[in-house]
């Protein structure tokens, strides 16, 4: 028996198409947001001179990689769960996954320092469903560059804004970096979990979303299976570039209260916020044009040329700082807005135009949990090779050997991954 309709969302199914929209990007872009404050304010504490179990291996180097290392791991799970989880069960499952997040960072704030990384690791687990769980309901939709760029944009923010409230909370309100996290995670819980109901009222897509972009189902292993064997070489590129991407990011991510440090840029004023908030208007910008591109061919394209741009802006604005031209907090904008271009399409954008140009059944969220799956591995895999072979050099200066690296690397594979996929694109089947 199908679940009665509640009035918000029969008023959404014909409400003008700008309204739908603007509804869509505020309910998902707050589910995601306010994740965030469970998942990334024990990163602002720096736990200055804390060694994991008496060696020489920072504290906070094993607590970024715990937490990473559950959340990767979730992605490997989501790559099944999220593609075939049922519309009934999303909203329930985004909760449960907050709650078990929210009892860990309890944990964390109990457990002795050694022990920290456990509790951590089991914070990072749930949270790693809960991309693949809010792009569900937007995938699919003849708006969904809009919808998922105006969503993306919430991690871009929400990364820097709760470091900032954490730093805000120890240095004036006293609260201990041990029970930092869950505090934070206790302030925003109800907010969270407003932001899903309203989230849950959005309808499915309508059969113009489905004619011009696919009916995206769930997907049983020999779907899967049959998915990846069919674009194989191209994703292998993807892939390649995601493993360094992501780990990429995620250095800059979490180690940049030491990289703003050695740039000179300490003390500043919600430095963070300052930030990100530059990058994220950039990318949205760039990425929701995608939209008015109604040929999903040419939309591919368009998403290849801006993930390759993105890329290139990371080698260019490090020869701009090298050469003194820009200083070290503009180069921290640039570079974010870089890794962002390219990074966030790959974690929604290109796989929905991609389905929908080559007209597969399925769902990008699958594609999305494989590409995930693999960039959290590479996140271990750099920061393990930062610590042990590169353990001399500072957060920055890896950074910014990493960031050329990635300029090069990034340019050039999504260009071949971009040339594969055009060569197995095809025009919609007529009706």
């Amino acid at each position: 028996m199908q679940k009665k309709k509640s009035s918000l969302t029969l008023w959404l199914e014909s409400a003008p198409a700008s309204v739908f929209a603007s509804y869509s990007i505020a309910a998902s872009f707050a589910v995601y947001f306010f994740m965030f404050a469970f998942r990334k304010p024990f990163a602002a504490a720096q736990y200055e001179g804390l060694k994991f179990l008496g060696t020489n291996f920072d504290l906070k180097t094993a607590l970024v990689m715990s937490q990473v290392l559950g959340y990767g791991l979730c992605k490997y799970f989501g790559v099944k769960f999220c593609s075939e989880v049922t519309r009934a069960f999303r909203a329930r499952a985004m909760i449960l996954m907050i709650l078990l997040a929210e009892a860990a960072l309890l944990l964390f704030a109990i457990l002795p320092a050694d022990w920290k990384v456990i509790a951590i690791f089991l914070n990072g687990f749930p949270l790693g469903m809960m991309w693949g769980l809010v792009v569900r309901y937007l995938e699919g939709r003849r708006t969904s560059e809009m919808l998922l760029a105006g969503m993306s944009c919430s991690y871009i923010i929400a990364s820097g804004v709760f470091k900032d409230i954490g730093l805000s909370l120890m240095d004036n309100f006293g609260i201990a970096e041990a029970w930092m996290p869950v505090t934070t995670g206790l302030l925003f819980l109800p907010m969270f979990l407003l932001a899903v109901w309203f989230l849950n009222q959005l309808p499915e897509p309508n059969p113009m979303d489905i004619a011009a972009r696919v009916r995206r189902k769930t997907m049983n292993g020999a779907e899967r299976i049959d998915f990846v064997k069919r674009f194989l070489p191209g994703l292998a590129l993807l892939l390649i570039v995601y493993f360094f991407l992501n780990a990429y990011r995620e250095f800059r991510d979490n180690f940049g209260v030491e990289i703003f440090r050695q740039l000179g840029c300490e003390g500043k004023s919600a430095v963070f916020t300052r930030a990100e908030f530059a990058v994220a208007f950039g990318v949205l910008a760039t990425l929701a044009s995608i939209n008015f591109i109604k040929n999903n061919r040419r939309g591919l394209i368009a998403v290849f040329i801006i993930m390759a741009g993105g890329t290139f802006i990371l080698g260019f604005s490090t020869i701009l700082l090298k050469a003194g031209r820009i200083s070290g907090f503009q180069w921290m904008v640039l570079v974010g807005l870089g890794a962002y271009l390219a990074y966030v399409p790959l974690g929604a954008i290109l796989f929905d135009r991609l389905i929908a140009a080559t007209r597969a059944i399925g769902t990008a969220v699958f594609a999305i949990y494989i590409a995930d799956a693999i960039g959290y591995t590479g996140t271990i895999s750099v920061m393990l090779y930062s610590e042990l072979a590169h353990a001399d050099l500072s957060a920055l200066d890896f950074f910014r050997g990493l960031t050329c690296f990635m300029s090069i690397l990034g340019t050039v594979f999504l260009l071949g991954s971009c040339f594969y996929f055009l060569r197995r694109s095809r025009p919609p089947t007529p009706s």
